[in-house]
């Protein structure tokens, strides 16, 4: 689901403007260098601030080192993060020459070292430094630990005719041999693959001289151009430039966390949403929705709303307060003052507000819920 105006902008627009219709203030360029849990909550130390109390604490700073130290401060484990969702390099001059060509579907298979191979079928894009497409992406996503302990390096089979069994694309050679011997091998691609791509395979994979007729295929040759239709391997060099990958491979251990409720099992009082958990999709919207839904349950819970209840135990006016660079999408209240609350920055950010509280002697008494966000 896209904006009519095919631009992430008019999203992040959306939701600051309900921010502020709903009176939330934001604060950024405000780092949080540390975080202190005692018997009355939550200190955050902010860099040049007189910093912030609070009584409930959410942590959500995606996937930034800062966030990873905090929560580890707080007693969580850390999964050792990684990029996912990266595209591949491949040191092969002749396919970087095929930049912007495509082939749908195509079945990748990557063996790793310290598992069983992995495959995926899908759409494959050739690129400037190698390959990409959704095919690659999800093999990114499942492969990303074994990835990266092998530094990048790793080999890549491509069957290009995922559709065809092997001794199905063999016979159809075979027939092309007998019923089209004269006709160059160049000259026309016997399969669904667009033409460039059949010369880079018939040339620069399979070694075949561009003269060369069906008829005069002999047999070993037959046999590596099968092979590189079916089962061709690829040299895997890196990954792509950094911060191409889209999200990060580990964080806070999910056991540590409560899931209906997005609290921490570890340190009461604070919870977790995000990318700064062991989470990572298989595509970029599956991240964006871990994003939005355990910063909704934090929010709820954090608010002290059941699930499928409207009613608040403790209404709240939330404040976003001290953080580390620019906001990026914003928060979105619905249903009651602070019905639920849905998180996404690009920095990290501190946010929190002041839930009235009954006093002692009848004073305005008030405690902060606050979250820091990246």
């Amino acid at each position: 689901m896209f904006p009519t105006t095919d631009d992430s902008g008019t999203v992040i627009d959306c939701l600051l403007g309900e921010a502020r219709r709903l009176g939330v203030q934001l604060y950024t360029r405000q780092p949080v260098s540390q975080i202190n849990r005692d018997d009355r909550g939550f200190t955050v130390a902010v860099k040049g601030s007189a910093g912030w109390w609070c009584d409930r604490l959410l942590l959500a700073t995606g996937s930034s080192p800062v966030g990873y130290r905090l929560a580890q401060a707080l007693g969580h484990r850390i999964v050792p993060p990684v990029p996912s969702l990266f595209t591949f390099n491949i040191s092969d001059p002749a396919l970087r020459e095929l930049a912007g060509v495509s082939v749908d579907p195509v079945t990748l298979t990557l063996p790793l070292e310290d598992g069983k191979p992995l495959q995926q079928t899908g759409p494959l894009l050739m690129t400037h430094w190698g390959l990409s497409g959704p095919a690659v992406l999800k093999l990114s996503a499942y492969g990303a630990i074994g990835l990266h302990h092998q530094r990048y390096q790793a080999s890549l089979t491509i069957n290009w005719l995922p559709q065809l069994t092997q001794e199905q694309v063999r016979q159809r050679l075979l027939d092309l041999k007998q019923d089209q011997g004269k006709r160059l091998i160049i000259s026309f691609p016997p399969f669904p693959l667009p033409r460039r791509l059949w010369h880079y395979l018939i040339q620069h994979r399979a070694g075949l001289a561009a003269d060369l007729t069906w008829a005069s295929l002999s047999k070993p040759q037959l046999q590596s151009l099968v092979t590189e239709l079916t089962r061709g391997a690829y040299a895997i060099t890196g990954k792509g430039v950094f911060k191409d990958e889209f999200v990060t491979c580990g964080g806070v251990q999910l056991r540590e966390v409560d899931f209906k409720t997005m609290a921490s099992r570890i340190c009461p009082g604070l919870y977790l949403a995000g990318e700064i958990l062991d989470i990572d999709g298989i595509t970029g919207g599956f991240n964006f929705q871990n994003a939005w839904t355990t910063g909704w349950l934090a929010g709820r819970a954090m608010a002290g709303v059941e699930l499928g209840s409207k009613t608040l135990r403790h209404p709240v006016k939330l404040r976003i307060l001290p953080g580390i660079g620019e906001v990026a999408n914003g928060i979105d209240l619905r249903g009651g003052p602070a019905d639920g609350i849905h998180l996404r920055f690009n920095g990290g950010a501190v946010v929190g507000g002041l839930a009235p509280n009954s006093g002692n002697g009848g004073h305005d008494q008030r405690r902060r819920v606050g979250w820091s966000h990246g």
